[in-house]
């Protein structure tokens, strides 16, 4: 037994020591002290966890494990370990030549986990490709050791949760939500705008509809919001609708045969266009009457997009009113009562707005003079274009100045903008062929996608279950969202493997992984179980005569028991021992569609997926083995190559025949029709057989294709070389370029730079942890 790692907790009464050993169990170490001498030491088995580089306990009752191969995780210790019925060891108890002590390996007693921060290390393989057809590439991760390897999927992008998916009597246009008090913490109603009606949704244990709010459900809805401290106001086509407490309502029609097309709306001011780029305010006054403002303001072409801050806390109004025009314009327009209407600046775009979003970011705390504390930010203007563009404006607070304008493109479709609140600041929701959020996290902006599908209207949402969510719709349904983890570049999803991964490749085809598998020190499935029979009967047959039906039961127990071995560890087999299999992943389920295992002392090393000429639309895996392999001193008792063929649609590996090399076949790949092998030192090219692969040349006999190929082989020490063959010559020319460190990824021949003048070519290879 072989501690790896241990943490201490010391308080003013007492002090223990939590020692992990290498196959995860967790003993707690007691000391028996007499004055600063050591009399006694007690060990008593506490739990077992994954193997830790490093664990630290915390004050506040929390055990952190930080490991080098896999997640890092969070404890919470529950039990100190006491008052179970665990054997507890002492140094002062008397022990015989040859014995030792027992315990039994059990789930988690004293410990709980309460959080896992992922971890990739380390990452033995690793491809890009957008399998899933998602439009955006994904990564392809073969991490971890042992019983811990893992198959990860990463994603560029926030993770989102779906809390909860309601379909929709029709396709609804826009959705928001209001609260009945400007005190009260979460939502009361979800308002959903259809193209003739509106529906409006009750929040509580379950989502209602209700028709005594006060709203007009005959009519879609272009905006609703809170108004004052406990009013509503909807907008619609053909007026305003202002809606008191005590259910009593003031209506505002349009006049003649306007409507209004477009709206910006706040706590407590209401902004319409009508047709023809006339501008209406309204303000809402210290009795809670929402007033039309004397004078409007004619605009110089349609109104397409119109966006209102919020109301700063302890000022009446918003200052500024930002409109975007069908001109390619945006026009920043006072709403102070000094110049109220009039235009402060404006802003030329390379194409017509369709939205905009004036939020506060990026704040600091402060307190004022009363002693109150307040995030003062930075005031943003965000303007999402129809060519899929979008723009974000510095806007000055006191002259509404526009400056320092950056710009990103989102997606195909017109860009829209959504204001919604994360971290307790606000934050714009961008939505185009994808969905974005751009927000302030730990003094950093960030402009992440969403890894969701594609949304079309959206809204901050706030209840007991999610207090900073997202409502938003999708064709004909209703989707609450939630996103948790904030600041994270990429979000994951892990598939377990059985042993250490050591490369895959990627049929072509279908889109799956081809995955081996190899671990030292490990015994196979058959093997392992073989040996846990073999244990159990010797078991049986060391008992006496008077304890054989106990040791029965205990022979039986021990058969049964299936403890999870990316917990408690898988059972060690001895240096010299391999265990391997060859692995088919449907990378999007994260299924094994077939899997084979390897013969006991069999290690792969390599794989490849080609296509012989001969064989018409066949694909084929091969797979490099070493035999009996040693690691120190090395030695090697030969190797194999395995060839599989793929069937039922990709989804069968069948084994065709196996080939016998003299050394370990460290690399396969295809080349010209044919199979490039690295077997040791040597380099071979091998055509496919019918009992098994035929050698067709060796070294510098590289026979390829009439065009000019290069090939590129790195040894494991410290040198890089490339070959050039023809189909016309029988020798290979040649050239070598030494380098201080272990070539680990050689490049891409069709990435190189040829120059066609001088047959040359430049390349990057991957020595350690550089690239050249």
């Amino acid at each position: 037994m072989i501690f790896v790692c241990s943490a201490t907790h010391k308080t003013k009464s007492m002090f223990f020591f939590l020692a992990q050993t290498e196959q995860g169990d967790i003993f707690k170490v007691t000391l028996e002290t007499d004055e600063e001498m050591v009399t006694e030491i007690r060990l008593k088995y506490f739990d077992t966890i994954p193997v830790a580089t490093a664990m630290c306990v915390l004050k506040t009752g929390f055990l952190f494990v930080a490991s080098e191969f896999g997640n890092h995780y969070l404890y919470q210790i529950a039990h100190l370990g006491d008052d179970d019925e665990e054997p507890e060891f002492s140094s002062a108890m008397p022990l015989e030549e040859g014995d030792t002590f027992f315990f039994q390996p059990r789930p988690l007693k004293n410990l709980v986990l309460v959080d896992e921060q992922e971890n990739l290390s380390p990452i033995m393989s690793c491809q890009i490709a957008d399998l899933a057809n998602e439009d955006t590439p994904q990564l392809y991760v073969a991490c971890g050791r042992g019983p811990k390897s893992t198959l990860r999927v990463l994603r560029h992008g926030l993770e989102v949760s779906e809390m909860a998916v309601s379909e929709l009597p029709g396709n609804p246009n826009a959705v928001w939500t209001v609260r009945r008090h400007v005190e009260d913490e979460f939502d009361a109603y979800i308002i959903v705008s259809f193209v003739n009606a509106t529906l409006v949704l009750s929040i509580g244990e379950t989502v209602e509809e209700v028709t005594d709010s006060g709203f007009l459900g005959t009519t879609p809805t272009l905006s609703c919001s809170l108004l004052g401290e406990d009013a509503l106001v909807q907008v619609y086509p053909d007026g305003i609708r202002h809606i008191r407490a005590d259910k009593r309502v003031n209506e505002w029609k349009t006049p003649g045969k306007k409507t209004i097309v477009r709206c910006a709306v706040n706590q407590r001011q209401v902004v319409i266009a009508l047709t023809g780029g006339e501008l209406v305010y309204f303000e809402m006054d210290p009795s809670g009457q929402l007033n039309e403002y004397t004078e409007r303001k004619e605009m110089s072409a349609d109104v397409v997009c119109m966006s209102l801050a919020n109301v700063p806390p302890g000022e009446q109004r918003s200052r500024f009113l930002a409109v975007g025009l069908v001109d390619n314009t945006v026009r920043i327009i006072s709403l102070d009562p000094s110049d109220c209407l009039q235009p402060l600046s404006m802003q030329a775009l390379p194409a017509q707005p369709e939205s905009l979003c004036i939020v506060e970011m990026g704040g600091v705390e402060k307190q004022d003079e009363i002693g109150e504390k307040g995030t003062i930010g930075f005031l943003y203007l965000n303007i999402g274009l129809q060519n899929g563009v979008l723009l974000r404006t510095v806007l000055d607070p006191v002259t509404g100045d526009l400056s320092d304008t950056r710009t990103r493109y989102l997606g195909s479709r017109p860009v829209k903008l959504f204001r919604v609140r994360m971290q307790g600041q606000e934050a714009v929701l961008a939505m185009s062929s994808r969905s974005w959020l751009s927000y302030s996290y730990q003094s950093r902006f960030h402009l992440t996608p969403l890894s969701y599908e594609t949304l079309e209207y959206a809204s901050g949402f706030a209840s007991e279950q999610c207090p900073e969510g997202i409502v938003a719709i999708s064709t004909n349904t209703l989707r609450i969202l939630a996103l948790e983890k904030l600041g994270a570049v990429f979000n994951q999803v892990a598939f377990p493997l059985q042993y250490t991964p050591r490369k895959f490749v990627i049929h072509p085809e279908t889109n799956n992984l081809v995955l081996i598998e190899t671990d030292h020190n490990a015994y196979t499935e058959t093997t392992k179980a073989q040996r846990k029979q073999q244990m159990a009967e010797e078991m049986v047959e060391a008992a006496g005569e008077d304890e054989r039906e106990l040791a029965a039961e205990m022979a039986a127990a021990f058969l049964n028991e299936n403890l999870p071995e990316a917990i408690f560890g898988a059972p060690k087999a001895g240096a010299g021992q391999w265990a391997s299999l060859v692995r088919l992943v449907n990378p999007i389920q994260g299924s094994t569609l077939d899997q084979v295992q390897l013969e006991q002392n069999e290690a792969a090393f390599s794989v490849a997926v080609c296509r012989f000429p001969n064989t018409g639309d066949d694909w084929y895996i091969l797979v490099g083995v070493a035999r009996d392999m040693i690691l120190n001193p090395r030695s090697v008792g030969g190797g194999f190559i395995y060839t599989y063929r793929l069937t039922a649609e990709g989804e069968k590996l069948e084994f065709v025949h196996k080939t016998p090399v003299e050394d370990v076949p460290l690399a396969i790949a295809p080349f010209q029709g044919r199979i490039l092998v690295g077997v040791g030192k040597l380099l071979r090219i091998y055509d496919l057989g019918k009992k098994k692969l035929l050698r067709k040349c060796e070294n510098k006999n590289v026979i390829c294709s009439s065009e000019l190929w290069v090939i590129y082989f790195g040894k494991v020490r410290f040198d890089a070389s490339f070959a050039e063959g023809r189909m016309w010559a029988t020798k290979g020319a040649g050239l070598r370029t030494t380098l201080e460190n272990w070539v680990t990824t050689p490049p891409n021949p069709s990435t190189g730079t040829r120059n066609s003048g001088t047959q040359g070519c430049s390349v990057g290879i991957g020595t350690g942890s550089r690239v050249r």
